[in-house]
């Protein structure tokens, strides 16, 4: 029975695997800003296409597809790109989410008749993405790109219809898309040559909004791509020595061996975050552009500085059992009880027992893991999954319990 409940753990954690969060989010979300544009998809495919093409002025179109409908093709539109994002685990594609998804949702709610089961979809959405903000922490120039994308082209929307509709208003009057455009591209990027001015109080307040909306935009859309660019220079350049607030929900590896190196290699095909601190001098084969501390591992201040507070694991990986075991010290006195989980290497397996005595929560002997492997294949005795996870990971022993 035990065997059975560990093998359906281990289906599941496949199953996840291959469908990552993230993913699941990025794809709910897209779909989401579909549902929300459909009506005016519907709108625009209920009528031929010989209908589009009689009609005169952009006035005309616009009150057959409605003013109002315009926004819900906008958000709709973004809220399928910034899901790309998503995908990538981006910090500021996390962020847009929620924003536009706030907005689908009170639009859905308050301004659709009939249309709360969106409202509440969202809502679940929202409540989701909240649930896993920690699965979001990269800084990526392709997500501030594509920030930049649907902010600026939102905006460009936004003043072309609006200028569109409001023509009349301004002098001369704005009856076409290309001086509409024209007209936006001057107000947004704050050029104001003034051959086209309004004249009427709603019109100068619409291009006041272009305006601010305008710096806004430009503004942040500029930081989303230069942070992460300037982000990666100043990781290449100072190599290890990043802030301890950058480093978050990641795995620390102490070592320089070839198993170490082995590891790290596997948890970055799997887009884990790593941290990796190697003794001043010793020798390695990481990649160049690994976030990498050269300093003692078992040094409370070294650990720090590679932000354990904050990770998820430990590993002491070195080729010596007593610089593990320390480290494994190290870790517990930097993070107290709660904090990261540390996994020490056995070397050699005489030190097996002396290596659970600082009691880190897991214990890897590959001597250990060898000779029994090659034990049961000689005798011809089965090994089943449940045995191997016991002998790769030899659980730390529990600490004795003082008889008051």
């Amino acid at each position: 029975m035990p065997t059975t409940t560990h093998t359906l753990k281990q289906r599941l954690r496949k199953a996840l695997s291959l469908f990552p969060p993230n993913w699941c989010l990025a794809i709910l979300v897209a779909l989401d800003g579909y549902a929300f544009m459909h009506p005016v998809l519907r709108e625009v495919r209920a009528r031929e296409y010989s209908f589009w093409l009689a009609l005169d002025n952009w006035h005309e179109v616009m009150r057959v597809v409605g003013l109002l409908e315009i926004p819900r093709l906008v958000l709709g539109v973004g809220l399928q790109v910034i899901a790309i994002g998503l995908i990538l685990k981006a910090r500021i594609a996390w962020a847009f989410s929620l924003v536009l998804l706030i907005g689908i949702g009170t639009f859905a709610i308050m301004g659709d008749a009939g249309r709360a089961g969106l409202g509440i979809y969202t809502l679940v959405l929202v409540i989701a993405l909240i649930a896993y903000w920690r699965r979001f922490d990269r800084a990526s120039v392709t997500a501030g790109s594509l920030f930049a994308l649907v902010s600026v082209l939102s905006l460009l929307i936004y003043a072309i219809f609006g200028t569109l509709y409001l023509g009349n208003e301004f002098n001369p009057p704005v009856l076409d898309a290309g001086t509409a455009l024209y007209f936006s591209i001057v107000s947004m990027s704050t050029v104001g040559y003034g051959d086209i001015t309004p004249h009427s109080t709603t019109a100068r307040l619409f291009t006041a909004s272009i305006i601010i909306l305008g710096i806004t935009v430009f503004a942040t859309s500029i930081s989303a791509i230069a942070g992460p660019v300037i982000g990666g220079n100043l990781k290449r350049l100072v190599k290890g020595r990043l802030s301890t607030a950058m480093r978050k929900n990641h795995i620390i590896i102490a070592g320089a061996t070839p198993l170490a190196l082995s590891v790290y290699n596997g948890l970055r095909q799997r887009s884990e975050e790593v941290t990796v601190i190697v003794p001043v001098g010793t020798p390695h084969e990481y990649p160049a552009a690994t976030d990498l501390i050269e300093g003692d591992p078992s040094s409370v201040e070294i650990l720090r500085n590679a932000g354990v507070t904050r990770a998820r694991y430990v590993l002491a990986l070195r080729d010596d059992d007593a610089e593990n075991a320390f480290i494994v010290l190290a870790a517990k006195e930097a993070t107290g009880e709660g904090g990261a989980k540390t996994v020490a290497l056995v070397n050699t397996s005489k030190h097996l027992e002396k290596i659970r005595r600082v009691h880190p929560d897991m214990v890897f002997s590959v001597q250990l893991l060898g000779a029994e492997l090659l034990t049961r294949a000689i005798n011809g005795e089965p090994m089943d999954s449940q045995a191997i996870t016991d002998l790769f990971f030899a659980k730390s022993a529990t600490p004795p319990v003082t008889p008051s």
